[in-house]
């Protein structure tokens, strides 16, 4: 009963997935969503003037989607696991799955019940803990058998996350930007999560060569009083051609004072007069300052987010989440130009 419910939730999220996608094509892009004093608001419209709101709604609602789609992989894959054995599902759960699980000790049981905040005797919830503790063991045995299953099928996800224009005309890329995959980070050089990132980008972009373009925008947050001075650096130093140099200096340094900033400029043989007076004079302020307000219009809330294709990504990110979407990106470059190919 349980796999049903939860095929058919997933089954649901991508066919309302399916019509509010088609509902953002071109072809009803001038579809009317309101009218004020005569005048008609398109769907359109809203896009253009509320994008920002917007992509955050789809990216958590892709989020939804992604748990239950994975979910129906997991299911499926057992299906057919049990189809395969010419056995029904209990059956390979019970034989296959759970044979190894084994119930709590009675000490075990008591150990647990000493660490729940209640009144009741321990008799009165034994049976409760007993379950409890088994239903998570069944759980964990399940996940590990299908993470085993799942290394041995070809699973392709289709479902991509939503998507938005990001102005990457002026921006610091590394690699040619009409590249099959273009990565798009916009971080904060005082944030630990982009500190920690950031090795994982460059082993991407070793790993996938000229298949991988990786672009950079500055989204300093206010609390990090030494962000905003930071990223003009990396810029200033990247008017004498060293910022992914710089760049990279700052994240694993993480030496962001002024003094400092000054300092691996002479690190790196700048030019010293022309990069103490480019920062000094805050020559980039503005370039920062355009790129934060362009993370501001598209709804970025924190650092890292990341644009992949110009599909939008963000959050817990290690280096799986990131190759995982660079092979689906790549994947599906290579679907399209297969299609051209047969035409």
């Amino acid at each position: 009963m349980k796999f049903g419910i939860r095929m058919t939730l997933a089954l649901l999220l991508l066919l309302a997935a399916s019509t509010f996608v088609s509902a953002q094509d071109s072809a009803t892009a001038q579809q009317p969503v309101a009218r004020v004093s005569g005048h008609i608001l398109t769907l359109n419209d809203l896009q253009a003037q509320e994008s920002g709101k917007l992509l955050q709604a789809q990216y958590q609602y892709y989020l939804n989607e992604r748990k239950a789609l994975e979910e129906a992989i997991d299911d499926r894959l057992l299906q057919d696991e049990a189809k395969k054995k010419q056995i029904p599902l209990d059956k390979l759960l019970d034989t296959e799955v759970y044979k190894d699980v084994k119930d709590p000790t009675e000490d075990q049981l008591e150990v647990y019940y000493e660490g729940l905040d209640t009144q009741e005797p321990y008799e009165s919830v034994r049976g409760d803990v007993l379950q409890h503790i088994r239903e998570m063991r069944r759980t964990k045995a399940r996940a590990a058998y299908v993470a085993d299953l799942r290394k041995k099928a070809e699973i392709n996800i289709l479902l991509m996350p939503p998507s938005a224009n990001v102005d990457t005309a002026s921006a610091f890329a590394k690699g040619d930007k009409n590249a099959p995959v273009v990565l798009v980070e916009f971080a904060d050089y005082q944030c630990p999560y982009c500190q920690k990132v950031n090795p994982q980008i460059q082993q991407l972009k070793k790993e996938y060569g000229e298949l991988l373009t990786v672009i950079y925008k500055d989204f300093p947050l206010p609390m990090h009083h030494g962000a905003q001075k930071a990223a003009e650096a990396a810029r200033c130093a990247g008017e004498q051609g060293k910022f992914w140099e710089f760049h990279d200096v700052l994240f694993y340094s993480k030496l962001i004072e002024p003094d400092e900033l000054k300092e691996h400029a002479r690190t790196l043989k700048l030019d010293i007069d022309r990069f103490d007076s480019c920062l000094d004079n805050g020559t980039e302020a503005d370039a920062v300052k355009n790129d934060l307000q362009e993370a501001k219009n598209l709804g970025l809330t924190g650092t890292p987010s990341f644009f992949v294709n110009g599909h939008f990504f963000s959050g817990v990110v290690d280096y799986a989440a990131l190759k995982d979407i660079i092979n689906q990106q790549l994947n599906s470059v290579a679907a399209k130009q297969q299609m051209v190919s047969k035409k």
